[in-house]
């Protein structure tokens, strides 16, 4: 192969390309995610020196008091060690791993990708990027339902950086926020900010923040000073969800 075509493969031209094909684009956290990795030779031999996938956000920063939008792995796994590929050759390596329980959902502004690269020395590295849809399990799945029942309506979800206490594997948490349109506390609370943080399939911890709304005076001025609001955690299982809209209604009422 002439040395001109070795120099087009280095800055990205006529190199070798891949293509990554998921058997499904839509999954909960704790499932199997299996696919295939295509790739093509280009015009040139190469050696790749490492494949690589991983899963893939963003996350909301204050830095400078502003709020800038992270990338972040949640996960990368490593599928095939050093090899060199042919002119034209043609290869598909399959893969199959566990899409992490601490995946966020993408409800909201939450994106999650699949990002799959190749490590090619001296060359432009060569990626592919296709976005999954993934959905609460059963048990993030009832606490959703069970806040829905109270009366609440899901405003927005946002992945934003951790705080030491609250941190976790990953440098951030999902929060979702809920405001209250029917029901008992319809009028009592400004919002309700809920944090899932799973510690297995069938176990978590969830962080409530109840914002009670402001009354007279002295309401306004402890919404000033933000002592109108309440942070409270609970532990819960599957076995809780047959009786969890009870529970979580009497838990919000204790704090209103």
């Amino acid at each position: 192969m002439s040395f001109f075509n070795k120099v087009l493969a280095s800055v990205g031209i006529g190199s070798a390309t891949v293509d990554t094909r998921l058997e499904q684009e839509q999954m909960v956290p704790g499932e199997e995610m299996k696919g295939i990795v295509e790739i093509r030779g280009g015009k040139t031999d190469q050696r790749i020196d490492d494949i690589y996938i991983s899963i893939n956000t963003q996350y909301i920063k204050e830095s400078d008091d502003k709020k800038v939008y992270v990338t972040t792995p949640i996960e990368r796994f490593r599928l095939a060690a050093a090899f060199s590929m042919k002119a034209n050759e043609r290869r598909e390596i399959p893969f199959s791993f566990t899409l992490p329980l601490d995946t966020p959902v993408t409800f909201g502004r939450t994106k999650i990708w699949v990002a799959t690269g190749l490590d090619i020395k001296n060359a432009i590295d060569p990626t592919d990027k296709d976005y999954i849809k993934v959905l609460p399990n059963a048990l993030l799945n009832g606490v959703l339902t069970s806040i829905s029942d109270l009366g609440f309506r899901l405003r927005e979800v946002e992945c934003e950086q951790a705080s030491y206490r609250m941190r976790k594997r990953l440098p951030f948490i999902q929060e979702f926020e809920f405001v209250p349109i029917s029901g008992s506390f319809r009028g009592r609370l400004d919002e309700l900010e809920l944090v899932f943080i799973p510690s297995s399939a069938t176990t978590a911890d969830l962080w409530f923040q109840i914002d009670r709304k402001a009354r007279g005076l002295g309401g306004f001025l402890a919404e000033a000073l933000e002592m109108d609001e309440t942070n409270v955690r609970i532990s819960i299982t599957q076995n809780d969800l047959p009786t969890l809209t009870n529970q979580l209604e009497s838990l919000i009422t204790k704090y209103c």
